[in-house]
């Protein structure tokens, strides 16, 4: 049966424009989480990643949560699906992307918007020894990141279903909208600038010549930050071979498992002419796109007492999959 959103979305009072929902989501969800145990998972070129889990009834299924950029398993999206899939008797693992934990990774390299190979080595790990389905769920760069995992593994997926918040589909065209003009854009470029250049300075400091030090320095834009940073240390010509290389979008029609699509058509860091339009090809996907919601943002209810749709929506579509997947 395709899934339909259990409730339609509904801006909260006073919060129903993009910019609204995007900060005050980010300002306010609640953070606190189940209890958690780390695990370090080495990685097969030296480096590690740290992972935050718990164990849920035996047989029951287990999520893997991506953040998004410069997020962490200490984001408020991520403990809200760490807290509903407790609630259900569930298992989680919340993975924090390389030099994302609290420590630095140990190599020059760190993480980006195509890079699957972490997240697929541990979700292997996780397949090999659950009973139970695996499912997943990425928001904004982990959701691209999700979504070029399962295209890359098609029939082989190690997830039984996933979904996808804000999604970032064409990389290129939502960098141009982040370093476009306007308040807000400065907003969140200096924020997502100030922490990936502290991070590129101690990487050149443990790491000298990785890259262009005066090239980070000077970029002032998303796309001119990838240029200088992102595209030498991961092994790309420059910013434009990175987002050809790393986007979701064109290849979404590789997807073998269930998974849900959830974007707002206001997102002001995702043009909505880049979301999805062929979905009706591809019977694994489902598309959901509001009207409002910002970027992983979603808040409905009140906004002194506020509930957060998306994530109550992806939980619901998990949910319904597993249902599905339960014996007669």
């Amino acid at each position: 049966m395709p899934f339909l959103p259990t409730e339609p979305f509904a801006p909260a009072h006073g919060l129903a424009s993009p910019h609204a929902q995007t900060i005050y989501a980010s300002l306010v969800r609640p953070t606190h989480a189940p209890s958690l145990k780390r695990e370090r998972w080495e990685l097969p070129d030296g480096d590690f990643v740290d992972l935050d889990s718990f164990d849920g009834t035996p047989g029951a299924p287990h999520v893997v949560t991506l953040h998004g950029l410069e997020g962490s398993s200490r984001a408020g999206y991520i403990t809200a699906i760490l807290r509903g899939a407790a609630e259900r008797g569930w298992g989680a693992t919340a993975i924090n992307f390389r030099s994302c934990s609290g420590e630095p990774n140990r190599l020059a390299r760190s993480y980006h918007s195509g890079d699957i190979g972490d997240a697929l080595s541990v979700m292997k790990h996780l397949r090999a020894r659950l009973t139970g389905p695996l499912y997943a769920v990425g928001f904004s760069l982990g959701a691209n990141v999700l979504l070029r995992l399962m295209e890359e593994t098609g029939d082989h997926s190690p997830v039984d279903a996933a979904a996808a918040m804000s999604a970032p589909y064409d990389l290129g065209a939502c960098a141009d909208t982040l370093d476009g003009p306007g308040p807000f854009q400065r907003l969140y470029r200096a924020r997502f600038l100030r922490t990936l250049k502290h991070k590129a300075r101690e990487k050149l400091r443990r790491f000298p010549g990785v890259f262009d030090g005066q090239a980070m320095e000077r970029a002032s834009t998303i796309r001119g930050f990838d240029d200088a940073v992102t595209a030498p240390l991961h092994g790309f010509r420059d910013a434009t071979h990175y987002y050809a290389e790393a986007s979701s979008g064109p290849r979404l029609h590789a997807i073998r498992r269930p998974t849900l699509l959830l974007s707002a058509k206001d997102d002001p860091m995702i043009p909505a002419s880049t979301h999805p339009r062929d979905v009706a090809a591809n019977p694994h996907l489902t598309l959901v796109v509001t009207e409002h919601g910002g970027h992983v943002g979603f808040v409905a209810g009140k906004a002194f007492s506020p509930s957060f749709w998306g994530e109550a929506q992806m939980l619901a579509f998990l949910s319904t999959r597993n249902a599905d997947a339960r014996p007669v």
